[in-house]
């Protein structure tokens, strides 16, 4: 994520690193673990990918590629390689539960994909998890 060449461990002011503060805290990046229960649609791969795309939208992110696959006889996994860094899915349609992760720097809006989420898949709970990545670097 970082555009300069410098190594590891080099602090200077000018350094691009992506890296935010959250709640006073200097860290990576926000990383969302994201559980939907009772959920729609969780079978359609076509549909995850315009979801993601809508999540990366949403969160002001810039993405640089999807790959999903779909299971026999049922399921979709993949991610969404992002600038800022990625949106993983898993999903269990028998179940009707999805497992996102959803972990992004700089100035993305990471918090943007829960409704977005939560309102695509029709999810009747919602579970999120919040890690603030890298903290204190």
């Amino acid at each position: 994520m970082s555009s300069s060449t410098l190594n590891w461990g080099d602090r200077p002011e000018d350094r691009k690193d992506h890296f935010i503060e959250k709640n006073g805290i200097r860290c990576a990046g926000t990383h969302l673990i994201i559980d939907l229960y009772d959920a729609d649609r969780l079978n359609d791969i076509g549909y995850i990918e315009e979801a993601m795309r809508k999540c990366v939208e949403e969160a002001k992110a810039t993405l640089l590629h999807i790959h999903l696959h779909h299971f026999s006889p049922e399921g979709v996994s993949g991610v969404a390689v992002l600038a800022e860094s990625h949106i993983s899915v898993h999903t269990w349609p028998e179940n009707g539960y999805a497992a996102f992760d959803v972990f992004m720097c700089g100035d993305a809006e990471p918090e943007k994909c829960v409704n977005v989420l939560r309102d695509a898949f029709s999810a009747k709970r919602v579970a999120v998890h919040t890690e603030l990545r890298g903290q204190g670097l």
